[in-house]
């Protein structure tokens, strides 16, 4: 398993900027669809937002560092975990709620307040608990990883894109909605396109390692669905709610999470395969799981 360790994802340095350009245009994308109508529901829905927001930043890392700690998988697979787990939700979330018929507004309302979040909680989550633990501990002082920089590039992917795109919104609201229905789906493209790119140029690693992270991926998904479906059920939420925090808390913004594996780790081979995995997996248990309660 030490040789996993060893494994580095071929992407280059032109590669990189161009899949940091790509996430920052998904994220532009999905802010000129935000509103501040959109916080609103934090006034009218304020429990199910905190409930949301308990279990993507606070429940869901916590118990991935316990998962971790009892199966004690290969370190940079660990960390992996801790990575996906310490990101915000995936911006295909709200699609996945809409085709569920959860609550749609909860959805892109936690949605925006969650990139906002992540620009602090997600560098907070991944130092705090890959130090908790002295194999993944390890690693990080390997690379010796800034916290400072690591906030800094979560802020100019996730922050910028976002502030800039509800200005937009609130002052030219008709150019942001026709930008909009042009950009998010072809921003969506090109990064769907770099990542299979990347897959491609990287297809004998992943067919020689992929079998190291298949259950654990699996597992860690189907634990961070039923972590949000089953917190919302324990506060009394509907289950338009519960529906929405199960995807919510399932669809990890994967993406971002190998942004930061490629600019601070090298593309360090179990981190990367984990990555990349969740990255495919939630999309098909997402849509899986939406298709099925569309028709309930």
């Amino acid at each position: 398993m030490q040789e996993l360790d060893d494994v580095k994802i071929n992407f280059d340095s032109n590669g990189l900027w161009v899949l940091n350009i790509a996430l920052a245009v998904v994220m532009f994308g999905v802010a000129l669809g935000i509103s501040l109508n959109d916080f609103k529901i934090l006034f009218k829905q304020p429990k199910a937002v905190l409930v949301g927001v308990l279990s993507q930043f606070v429940l869901l890392p916590f118990i991935t560092f316990c998962v971790v700690y009892i199966v004690k998988p290969q370190p940079s697979i660990a960390l992996g975990m801790m990575m996906v787990a310490a990101c915000p939700g995936g911006n295909i979330s709200n699609f996945m709620t809409h085709l569920a018929k959860g609550n749609t507004a909860l959805s892109i309302s936690l949605t925006a307040f969650a990139t906002f979040a992540a620009i602090f909680m997600t560098p907070f989550n991944f130092q705090f608990y890959g130090n908790l633990y002295p194999p993944t501990a390890q690693i990080l002082k390997n690379v010796a990883l800034n916290p400072f920089d690591l906030i800094q590039l979560v802020l100019m992917i996730l922050g910028v894109p976002l502030i800039l795109g509800m200005l937009l919104r609130y002052y030219k609201e008709r150019w942001a909605i026709k930008l909009s229905k042009l950009l998010k789906p072809l921003s969506i493209v090109i990064f769907a396109a770099i990542v299979i790119i990347a897959f491609s140029k990287n297809i004998d690693v992943f067919n020689a390692y992929i079998h190291h992270v298949l259950i654990l991926g699996i597992g860690h998904n189907i634990l961070a669905i039923l972590l949000g479906f089953l917190l919302a059920k324990a506060f009394k939420l509907s289950f338009l709610d519960q529906k929405t925090l199960a995807i919510e808390t399932g669809i990890q913004n994967s993406g971002l999470g190998l942004l930061l594996i490629f600019s601070f780790f090298n593309g360090l081979g179990g981190m990367a395969i984990l990555a990349a995995f969740w990255g495919i997996w939630h999309i098909i248990s997402g849509l899986l799981l939406a298709t099925y309660w569309s028709k309930k």
